[in-house]
């Protein structure tokens, strides 16, 4: 596969770039709908089965199900960080914060990501512009949560904030220890963990699904097959195209998704906190993210033609 120049991204990875900007954008406000009539356990429970069954039975028919398993430490990990953890926490918090808030401070993950990135040496060295950023990144959330988070609660933000950590470093998990992993073989066996653990919560609230009206559980069964089946095969293809660190960047476009949805379709107000905030994250994590001319670019360094067709 020929590669784009150092430093530019190629037409799959602006491809998988921007079908991942929305696809991750949206959701927030599935969540929002679902976690309105349906418990969070069950959300996640249910997402996870969903994607389980779409990827699963592909994965074995390819025969990449054994080879995977190999590596079942780091899958183990990378499922705590990216699904089993974060999405029952996302779930948690949207029951009382609004979907655009959330998705605003998730916007905070590549901040986070450069720190965890220079900690285990995955990232050049800080240079003032991306120290700049990492200022500017926290600027911003100070104003969002200063401007916003009046009559919400402190742990739904805490829960965001373990999400945060959570995304951050799931995708150093793939770089470093899944690079002969096929993204579609890793998603099949992190989702069908993850619905083993949550299954003895959920089963019991099954009854809650026959309650439920059919928005809410149109919007689980899209969380399952396009933002978890879908999402997960398209973001490993995008790691490894993009490297870890550049594929992250989607969360400077996902809040922007999830603001528009929010105020659209939910009616939630369009506040001063993300009017302000917003802008200085963005532009912070773009800066705190930044490579130096001289990094050799990640997608040089795996193959991604095995990950995801």
């Amino acid at each position: 596969m020929q590669r784009a120049p150092r430093g530019t991204m190629s037409r799959r990875g602006w491809a998988l770039f921007l079908a991942m900007s929305v696809i991750w954008g949206v959701p927030y406000l599935l969540i929002k709908v679902s976690v309105e009539e349906l418990s969070p356990v069950l959300v996640v429970f249910g997402r996870c089965v969903l994607g389980a069954a779409l990827l699963l039975p592909w994965v074995i028919a390819r025969g990449w199900l054994r080879p995977a398993l190999r590596h079942w430490r780091a899958l183990l990990l990378f499922t705590g960080l990216e699904m089993a953890g974060p999405w029952l926490l996302l779930s948690y918090a949207e029951q009382s914060l609004s979907s655009s808030l959330t998705g605003l401070l998730v916007a905070a993950v590549p901040f986070v990501a450069a720190l965890a990135g220079r900690l285990v040496g995955e990232e050049d060295r800080l240079t003032p512009a991306r120290l700049l950023g990492m200022g500017l990144g926290v600027v911003g959330i100070a104003l969002l949560l200063g401007l916003d988070i009046e009559g919400a609660q402190l742990l739904p933000i805490v829960a965001v904030g373990l999400v945060i950590i959570g995304y951050a470093t799931g995708p150093l998990v793939v770089s470093r220890a899944l690079p002969e992993v096929p993204g579609a073989a890793a998603s099949a066996i992190a989702l069908t963990v993850a619905s083993v653990v949550y299954a003895p919560f959920a089963v019991p609230r099954l009854d809650e699904v026959g309650e439920a009206s059919a928005a809410a559980l149109v919007s689980l069964a899209a969380l399952g097959v396009v933002c978890t089946a879908l999402a997960m095969a398209l973001f490993f293809a995008l790691i490894r195209e993009v490297g870890p660190q550049r594929a992250l960047v989607i969360t400077f476009l996902n809040p922007a998704v999830a603001v528009v949805l929010g105020v659209l379709l939910l009616g939630e107000s369009f506040t001063l906190g993300l009017a302000v905030g917003l802008p200085l994250i963005l532009l912070g994590c773009v800066l705190a993210t930044r490579r130096s001319p001289a990094r050799t670019h990640r997608s040089e360094l795996t193959d991604v033609d095995a990950a995801v067709p």
